[in-house]
């Protein structure tokens, strides 16, 4: 393999693909392929470090070791066991094997899985006489197999825990947002350091912590591990020590920002500062309960983000009904010279907020198909 020329996958929440192939660009990849729920790239073991450094909006980076076509499980073992895992990965660390399908004809992924499994254990064993242990919850090395109609690839994951997990957050809350769809909804928002920020809904605080390590140039993955620091053919000594001063001569020191978090529940609130605080981050961002309805904006302009309640997720789609109206006649009325972007499951939200909403981007959290609408706030002109 040409060090130089690698490929990678970056997995990515639905919706996001174009903001993280424009972040993959400023990072330095090469033949960048935005592709359903990901993006693909070119480049070297080094340039892969550093994404799993810095992306904010990937959820891990697979590196492809294989890619070829197939018509059986027995075509997936022969091709499989020619592989030199033993290249990669030592026997004594644990493995996993994942596999993901889209118009397969196999009968089972998990005799496919299985397949795979039993080629990297036979090739460790055909050449030193033992095999790796599974792991399926907590494994040093994942293996992911993917399948179409007639094509699979294998890749390794060079991140370990996901992207999204940055290793500082000891708290979810209720109904979270994943970091990286947090950080994804910000650059959909086209929201930029500096720009005042308030999230009217903060919850857990997911979106104000994103805010304030980009305000402070803080590398996402400055606090955690990754798997490629474990693999046997890339080389981590060589690069991973400048890369990670370069990230920690970036970062500037915590200082107040012009954040806000606003939540009806002091619990949340709490959440919120207990989040920021893991982070190093609570003296960044002022915080407030209180009802949005009685609100006032912190100052004249700026960006107003929020994951809103909706009743799908919470239950309370007849209040919901009831509170929508109010918010946008509180939007209008006081928040005039603000812009909202507002995230919700509730495809409908315009319709109950009576305003006029200049751009909707399909997103997805998990499962739950989502829009972020975005709303410029003109006082007495922007109902629907």
């Amino acid at each position: 393999m040409n060090p130089l020329n690698q490929f990678f996958f970056c997995p990515c929440p639905r919706g996001l693909e174009d903001v993280l192939s424009q972040e993959l660009a400023s990072l330095g990849a090469q033949d960048i392929t935005p592709r359903d729920s990901g993006v693909g790239f070119t480049g070297s073991y080094r340039l892969a470090m550093g994404v799993n450094l810095e992306s904010r909006l990937a959820s891990r980076v697979l590196w492809q070791v294989a890619k070829g076509t197939y018509h059986s499980e027995q075509d997936l073992y022969d091709q499989a066991m020619a592989l030199p895992w033993s290249d990669w990965f030592y026997v004594e660390q644990t493995l996993k094997v994942d596999t993901r399908a889209h118009h397969s004809p196999l009968r089972s992924l998990d005799f496919a899985t299985l397949r795979i499994k039993d080629a990297i254990c036979d090739h460790f064993r055909a050449q030193q006489g033992q095999r790796p242990s599974i792991d399926t919850h907590q494994p040093e090395i994942r293996v992911y197999l993917f399948l179409d109609a007639t094509h699979f690839t294998l890749s390794l994951d060079t991140s370990g825990d996901g992207l999204f997990k940055r290793g500082t957050r000891p708290e979810a809350g209720d109904a979270p947002l994943k970091r990286n769809l947090a950080a994804g909804l910000l650059a959909l928002a086209q929201w930029q350091p500096g720009l005042p920020l308030l999230d009217a809904f903060c919850g857990a605080g997911t979106i104000l912590l994103e805010a304030a390590e980009q305000s402070l140039q803080r590398a996402p993955g400055l606090n955690r591990s990754f798997a490629f620091e474990h693999l046997r053919s890339w080389p981590v000594t060589q690069h991973w020590p400048a890369l990670l001063e370069e990230a920690h001569a970036r970062a500037l020191p915590p200082t107040p920002l012009p954040l806000w978090g606003q939540d009806l529940k002091g619990d949340a609130l709490e959440l919120t500062r207990l989040n920021l605080a893991a982070a190093g981050l609570e003296g960044c961002v002022s915080l407030k309960q209180v009802n949005v309805l009685e609100s006032s904006p912190p100052c004249p302009s700026g960006l107003l983000l929020s994951n809103l309640p909706y009743g799908v997720r919470l239950g309370e789609q007849a209040e919901l009904s009831l509170f929508y109206p109010a918010l946008g006649n509180t939007l209008k009325q006081r928040y005039a010279g603000w812009t909202a972007c507002l995230f919700s499951a509730d495809l409908t939200l315009p319709k109950s907020l009576h305003l006029k909403v200049t751009r909707r981007t399909p997103l997805y959290n998990g499962a739950l198909e989502c829009r972020l609408f975005r709303i410029p706030l003109v006082q007495g002109s922007n109902r629907s």
